[in-house]
């Protein structure tokens, strides 16, 4: 159960990502919520989980993009990822 809900906040975060990408505004509350619980999900580096480096950079675009436009190809590869990542989780 707990693996399905990250999997939606990955979900969620590629459409903030691709949103980014097509110039929506998105309030900085959604963009420091995402890029905190990515942040924090990036942590099961630790634990010897690979993806979570997708996270971490995740969240690292999600925090720059509060203060600069990010570019187009980079949003649309990182979403792409955390979207196969949400899919998976429910499989």
């Amino acid at each position: 159960m707990i693996l399905k809900f990250l999997g939606v906040l990955d979900i969620f975060s590629a459409l903030i990502l691709l949103s980014l990408s097509f110039n929506a505004n998105i309030v900085a509350i959604f963009l420091i919520f995402f890029g905190g619980i990515l942040a924090v999900k990036s942590l099961f580096l630790f634990s010897g989980d690979l993806s979570s480096i997708i996270d971490l950079f995740s969240s690292f675009i999600l925090f720059l993009s509060l203060f600069f436009s990010m570019p187009a190809f980079l949003l649309w590869i990182l979403a792409f990822f955390l979207l196969q990542k949400g899919i998976v989780s429910f499989i």
